[in-house]
């Protein structure tokens, strides 16, 4: 994330009590469970980043920050395009958006199979920035593979049947626009910094009683 280990520390610390505060308040619906557990995946994942920070700084031993940038990275380019898309598609009520989503749950298993793949390969790196980290990952085409991660990712929020969820989608994609402009090199780090906080934003709606969030309901 942006700054300093401290705000990623923070930062975590709040997204993930955030994360386990909704997971209590889902109403008792399975469906809702995936992304009611976006925040704590969200906040743990800003956690671990600090551990890189001392990693790079001397602070921890450097094969701990190591192990921390794996298990960043893991989640970044691994799990969230895969879950973020199957945690959109559990929650829809309805088949036909089911059927609009179901593409970009394809997809985003695609891109972690390709990018875990490029994990393996190696070599995987990271080095410090003013106020951000720079991860390294040797990836062939990697201006279509991060356009696709981000088409599956950003793609099955737009596509939602819950307006406050597309509206959340949109604000996404601005952002991954916006933070492309400011810093390509950190953009990994950033992105997913800003996903965790704006993270909080899906806690406080799936908060809502059901019948709310049944009236924010698009149609079909």
């Amino acid at each position: 994330m942006c700054f300093s280990p401290q705000a990623d520390l923070v930062g975590g610390l709040v997204v993930g009590a955030l994360g386990a505060d909704v997971l209590r308040h889902r109403d008792g619906r399975w469906t809702h469970s995936p992304l009611c557990a976006l925040p704590l995946i969200l906040g743990f994942h800003q956690f671990v980043e600090a551990f890189v920070w001392w990693g790079l700084e001397g602070h921890v031993r450097a094969g701990l920050g190591r192990f921390a940038m794996w298990v960043y990275l893991s989640i970044a380019f691994v799990v969230l395009p895969v879950f973020v898309p199957l945690a959109v598609l559990a929650l829809e009520p309805t088949p036909r958006r089911r059927w609009l989503i179901a593409p970009f749950a394809v997809l985003g298993i695609a891109v972690g199979g390709i990018l875990l793949a490029a994990m393996l390969r190696g070599p995987v790196g990271v080095s410090l920035r003013p106020y951000h980290l720079s991860y390294n990952l040797r990836l062939g085409h990697a201006v279509v593979v991060i356009g696709l991660y981000v088409v599956a990712v950003c793609g099955a929020w737009l596509f939602s049947g819950y307006r406050a969820i597309a509206l959340y989608g949109i604000v996404n994609l601005l952002a991954v626009v916006v933070i492309v402009k400011l810093t390509a090199d950190g953009f990994a780090s950033v992105w997913c910094g800003y996903a965790a906080l704006t993270s909080g934003a899906i806690a406080l709606y799936m908060r809502r009683p059901h019948a709310a969030r049944t009236r924010a309901l698009a149609p079909g």
